[in-house]
């Protein structure tokens, strides 16, 4: 089965293509501009949508005529983003009259990481712009075992890079800055059992900036929010027993909290899959791999099921495609 899937979750407009066994091609466009503006980000994916996918068919060697499946990212996310991606997902299932089916865009992020490094059962720290969660298989859904209680860790990131003066995309130079930096300020550690919070450690941060060299705030925001998530994980795979982590989501790209959890991983016996960057963004291809793993599981979907679902969330989805 050949499956085309569109990613519009908010500052990407992604189209990727997969069959049964690998992702034949992944082409994306982001959004620039200063943080996301959902209007200006829907209006950027609407121009180039019918780009975007003509580029990954063409890497993919296929025609329209070739795609068995189309998917696409129903939620959660920004409504006039996702709006867009449901829209055109829907042009194309009906203009070539293929079936399609709408999936969530966190699981998403899970099962491709599974798809491609072969993994059974990991615990995911899923750590991106919009949200960061700790999730794992039990019972026929992903649960949620830790969480944000505001922002996503990125969306701290973004926020903070900003605040700063540094263009976005910032991880990068973020990355340079954690790097860098020598001296640990004091920044708020809030954990709350094993839900967490970065607002507050933001604002210390934004205060340090005013003060302390720019090297040693970034260094210090960023190892305490990575060091919050990496001890909520760590308790989280204790109790499920499980020793695999999935890293996933854009933030995987930072070295620093890929060592972090390495060391943690490797303390519990247990091991660190880290999927390539390319799908660890927010791309098509794993809105693909999601669609081909449930359509092959018995999911189908009726147009006018393919309504939007802004804040769905990973522990609401009926994971069918799993013992």
């Amino acid at each position: 089965m050949i499956t085309l899937g569109i990613e519009s979750t908010a500052h990407t407009f992604g189209v990727g293509i997969c069959d049964d066994d690998a992702i034949l091609s992944n082409v994306t466009d982001t959004y620039r501009g200063e943080g996301i503006h959902p209007r200006k980000a829907a209006d950027h994916h609407a121009d180039v949508a019918g780009d975007v996918t003509r580029r990954a068919l063409e890497h993919a060697g296929l025609c329209a005529s070739d795609i068995d499946l189309v998917s696409f990212s129903q939620g959660p996310g920004l409504g006039p983003c996702l709006r867009v991606g449901a829209t055109a997902a829907r042009a194309l299932s009906l203009r070539n009259n293929v079936p399609i089916v709408g999936v969530n865009h966190c699981i998403a992020h899970i099962e491709v990481g599974r798809f491609l490094l072969g993994i059974d059962d990991p615990v995911t720290l899923y750590v991106s712009g919009g949200n960061t969660q700790i999730l794992a298989y039990a019972g026929g859904r992903y649960r949620v075992f830790g969480e944000t209680l505001d922002i996503g860790i990125g969306n701290m990131q973004d926020t903070f890079a900003r605040a700063v003066g540094i263009e976005f995309p910032c991880g990068k130079r973020i990355d340079e800055l954690v790097s860098a930096g020598t001296t640990y300020l004091d920044i708020p550690y809030t954990i709350k059992g094993m839900d967490f919070s970065f607002t507050g450690m933001l604002s210390e941060a934004i205060k340090h900036a005013r003060t302390h060299p720019l090297e040693d705030v970034t260094y210090s925001l960023m190892e305490t929010a990575f060091s919050i998530v990496v001890e909520a994980t760590e308790r989280a795979m204790s109790h499920t027993q499980k020793r695999d982590l999935l890293l996933a989501g854009g933030n995987a790209a930072s070295p620093r909290l890929r060592e972090m959890c390495t060391i943690m991983a490797h303390d519990r016996d247990g091991e660190v899959h880290i999927p390539p960057f390319a799908v660890c963004r927010d791309n098509g291809a794993m809105i693909a791999v999601e669609g081909m793993v449930e359509y092959a599981a018995g999911r189908r979907m009726a147009l006018h099921e393919t309504t939007i679902r802004q804040k769905w969330r990973s522990d609401e989805v009926d994971v069918i495609w799993r013992d």
